[in-house]
């Protein structure tokens, strides 16, 4: 059974904007995902994740939450987006 998505409509249109992806497309990915980690780039309210997965037949990151069941995507870019948002980081420190 594929599990249940969810996510913030205004958060979205967000991620619409920034990265040209609506998080309603990971229902079109591979789930679950070959590799999955905790994401503790800082102190969220609650846990995070992040994994990789395919869609388009291109590899993909999603943030995520857990609700019980459901899973609550936060954000989805591509992998090419996630090496320069990176990429900008390192140049700022």
């Amino acid at each position: 059974m594929p599990p249940t998505f969810e996510f913030d409509p205004e958060k979205d249109a967000t991620n619409q904007g920034k990265h040209g992806l609506s998080l309603a497309r990971i229902r079109d990915a591979t789930w679950p995902p070959d590799f999955v980690a905790e994401d503790a780039r800082r102190d969220y309210a609650e846990q995070r994740w992040y994994a990789y997965v395919e869609l388009d037949d291109r590899i993909h990151v999603v943030i995520f939450t857990l609700r019980g069941t459901i899973v609550r995507v936060i954000s989805l870019r591509n992998r090419r987006e996630v090496r320069r948002y990176n990429d900008r980081l390192s140049q700022r420190r």
